[in-house]
């Protein structure tokens, strides 16, 4: 075994990797068309109809300009609306269509079914210690990321 194999860098990398390929392979066969980048935007604009780009991409952290275009092509597919906001000019609005809204809610059993896939060697306990450590490491290191995420108020 390589010593990078006992890294936990690579290991988060590879398991990225796996995650997304397991992801997109679900999406493939529901026949559509979308990243897990775009899917976690729904899913937070589910949760918080609305808000502003900007806290929408420290909620999934995201730079502000992925955002951007990712709001673009989720518009496009007539996923969600983008507004003015009344209150800052500069700032715009986003809010998941009814096209938006049926499809997140058709997506979230899916995703969350595959879950268990992508930790397939790992038994349901594990699963469940696995995640809650993998989310006490994030939130300790959160700061030092690019984009870190950030919890709305």
């Amino acid at each position: 075994m390589s010593v990078i194999q006992t890294m936990p860098g690579h290991l988060i990398r590879r398991l990225n990797q796996i995650s997304v390929s397991i992801f997109q392979a679900r999406i493939a066969e529901l026949g559509l068309d979308l990243t897990p980048v775009q899917f976690a935007a729904l899913a937070s604009l589910r949760d918080n109809p609305g808000i502003d780009q900007a806290t929408l991409a420290g909620l999934i952290a995201h730079d502000r300009v992925t955002m951007g275009g990712v709001i673009d092509r989720l518009q496009a597919k007539g996923l969600v609306l983008r507004m003015v906001n009344s209150k800052d000019r500069r700032a715009r609005q986003v809010s998941l269509t009814v096209e938006g809204h049926a499809l997140i809610d058709r997506l979230l059993p899916e995703i969350d079914a595959i879950q268990s896939d992508i930790l397939c060697g790992l038994n349901p306990d594990e699963q469940v210690q696995f995640t809650a450590l993998a989310t006490k490491a994030m939130l300790a290191a959160n700061e030092r990321s690019r984009a870190p995420m950030r919890p709305r108020d």
